[in-house]
């Protein structure tokens, strides 16, 4: 007889262990043992949460290299009792180690079978069983992950109605669940407490919209509250704020905005031409809001710009707005505001601006080009590749509880009669078809850092920290999946090869970009180099990009005037007419203002049971070399959080949204 050690690891989660029989079965490549039923004299309950527990499996001959293990569990209480598996190592007689990476929930008692640890792709795995086990496991994630179709012309999501219908591994924790219930519930209780969420009234005094959250406050939306009158801040929110990407450098003035220097250069000291050529123009052009049928909010008609906004960069390194045009096309009633117009004109045009900017951001930035993208790229992995495939080991983490947030959002945010609906002036017809808009104008470089960066002429612009960190995190990424990816494809016949990997970026083609090749989304992937880029680009998005546009939400948008998620009045369309009055009574009602207030507490918060983009608390690799290139990844990570740290020290506002210490490895909230 030989002695095989198994060593069982039950999971952290709550409600992780099991009190039912487990059985398990080895097989390799002489053959198998026999199923056994693992029990321990030392441990009574040796499936407890957290517990690892240690058997013995005899055989009478050695079964070889072990393929896989069995695990089934065996219902022997009334209750279900669902069990998650963390991990499972097996030592052969001969002192070999084999690692079974599940992090699965097993909630019946079918048998499950799990591979050894070490990557294979699909075309150097050769054993019939390891082949046939692969099969049976791509065949019923096809049946567990389907595709559906929210809405047209917007990329495809998973198919499930609740989040009981979403597989066990892909749900919230327990902890998750609680807490996201709870913080929702409380925000919403205080609001009725206060007797403010239903309140129809208009703002009398701008000083009393701090009431609302007065306990929720955070060091940035404090300054925010003293600060956003400034054009100086206001400028500013484009390099650092919740949508650092629309900005780009104006190298030739649109035809549909026609400033002049007298405009612009009053005094004659410079001219719009001589700064430009000098690189101090900047543009922000909200077109794909242009046209869209603003929603009607408490049953009153709601109003949302498309606003041009030109901005300078001034000797000191400050980004001044210095003309805005609220409409794309110029007109007797489509005024373009200036610095020196009055003070509730130019303070009015800046809040028109600062609107639109929370519709392209929530709906754009934000929803399109993290969450749908993820969950595109979650689904797809989740379809397409097994457990032992290099990718999957790679990218499985960075789609935690992606599936679920996404559910939510349909159900509650975009829904009908969901917050946009109800409360926001892209909600309605509007938010479909600034989705539609945004998508069809989505390009691979614009996903790209270091392409939209360049695309965008901001490679050299000052101050802008978004940028800097992101780039460095870009650079990090990239060169931790070059490493682990080179480590596994030797040559770019190997990419070719992989008909798995070719089934994931098809099926992200056709899904997530709607099979158009004016994005350039590779369709299919040629080379190591190409797939190294494209898998960055995925990394990046769900996790450094997510954070940078999620973080700063109420840190912003707290302190509702600097971002109004709707408009109640239309804009002045003849300057010198508008007062405070009219500004208070332009922005959205008590009601209004308070439910935007709490939502955006609630998805900017940190999560309770937050994983920073450092962490890797599943061990899905077992070979050397991608394990050290882990740690060498860590390191690298824990470098730069080191030096976000001290420079955010000498700045007025910190920047600690790139921060990987913090941000999340995946779009979780």
């Amino acid at each position: 007889m030989v002695d095989y050690k198994v060593t069982v690891s039950t999971g952290t989660r709550v409600f992780a262990g099991t009190k039912h029989h487990i059985h398990i079965k080895l097989v390799g490549t002489d053959g198998e043992s026999k199923r056994k039923r693992l029990r321990s004299i030392a441990v009574p309950l040796p499936f407890s949460r957290k517990q690892v527990s240690t058997f013995t499996v005899s055989c009478p001959v050695s079964i070889g290299k072990l393929i896989l293990i069995e695990l089934d569990k065996e219902i022997v209480l009334v209750v279900e009792d669902d069990w998650f598996v963390a991990k499972v190592e097996v030592e052969s007689p001969d002192g070999e180690t084999y690692n079974f990476p599940i992090y699965r929930w097993i909630t019946d008692s079918e048998v499950q079978r799990f591979r050894e640890g070490t990557a294979l792709r699909v075309f150097e795995d050769s054993h019939p069983l390891g082949r046939y086990s692969r099969e049976q496991e791509l065949k019923q994630r096809g049946k567990d992950y389907r595709w559906d179709v929210y809405a047209e012309g917007i990329p495809h999501n998973m198919k499930a109605k609740n989040a009981l219908s979403l597989p066990p591994e892909v749900r919230f924790s327990f902890n998750k669940t609680i807490e996201f219930g709870f913080t929702a519930a409380a925000a919403l209780a205080e609001l009725k407490l206060k007797g403010i969420a239903d309140s129809k009234d208009n703002w009398t005094d701008i000083d009393h919209i701090n009431r609302v959250f007065r306990n929720k406050d955070t060091d940035i939306s404090k300054y925010v509250q003293e600060h956003w009158k400034e054009d100086a801040f206001f400028g500013y929110q484009y390099l650092n704020g919740v949508n650092p990407i629309l900005i780009r450098r104006c190298t030739a003035l649109p035809e549909n905005l026609p400033v002049t220097d007298e405009m612009l250069f009053p005094d004659g000291q410079s001219s719009l031409a001589d700064e430009m050529k000098n690189g101090n123009i900047f543009l922000l052009d909200y077109r794909r809001l242009d046209g869209v049928k603003a929603n009607m909010v408490h049953g009153k008609q709601q109003y949302l710009m498309a606003p041009l906004v030109l901005l300078q960069k001034t000797p000191d390194d400050k980004l001044m707005p210095i003309a805005i045009q609220l409409k794309q096309n110029p007109a007797e009633d489509n005024p373009i505001f200036l610095p020196t117009d009055s003070e509730y004109d130019w303070l009015t045009a800046k809040m028109f601006v600062r609107s639109a900017d929370f519709s392209e951001h929530q709906l754009n930035v934000h929803l399109l080009r993290t969450h749908l993208l993820a969950e595109v790229f979650a689904v797809s992995l989740l379809r397409n590749l097994p457990m032992v495939h290099p990718l999957y080991k790679l990218l499985v983490r960075h789609t935690r509880y992606t599936l679920q947030i996404n559910l939510l959002a349909r159900n509650v945010l975009i829904s009908k009669e969901g917050f946009f609906d109800e409360h926001v002036a892209s909600g309605g017809e509007a938010l479909f078809e600034i989705l539609q808009r945004s998508t069809s104008s989505m390009t691979y470089k614009s996903l790209c850092m270091p392409d939209d960066i360049a695309e965008r002429g901001m490679e050299d612009v000052p101050n802008y920290h978004y940028r800097d960190d992101g780039r460095k995190l870009w650079d990090i990424i990239n060169r931790f999946v070059e490493g682990v990816l080179s480590f596994y494809y030797k040559s770019d016949d190997e990419v070719k090869q992989d008909s798995e990997l070719q089934k994931w970026i098809s099926d992200i083609f056709e899904h997530g970009f709607l099979s158009q090749e004016s994005t350039g989304i590779p369709k299919g992937l040629s080379s190591v180099a190409e797939l190294v880029k494209f898998v960055t680009m995925v990394l990046f998005t769900c996790s450094a990009q997510h954070s940078s546009v999620n973080g700063g939400q109420f840190d912003y948008g707290g302190w509702m005037p600097n971002t109004p998620i709707t408009l109640q009045l239309p804009p002045p369309i003849t300057k010198g007419k508008t007062s405070e009055a009219t500004m208070l009574n332009t922005l959205p009602d008590i009601g209004t203002s308070a439910n935007g207030m709490a939502v955006l507490w609630l998805l900017g918060k940190p999560p309770f049971d937050s994983v920073c983009l450092r962490e890797f608390p599943e061990e899905h690799f077992s070979e050397e070399i991608p394990c050290q290139l882990i740690k060498d990844y860590q390191g690298e990570l824990k470098v730069l959080s080191a030096d976000i740290i001290a420079r955010n020290i000498g700045l007025d506002i910190p920047y600690t949204y790139m921060d990987p210490e913090v941000m999340e490895n995946s779009v979780a909230t």
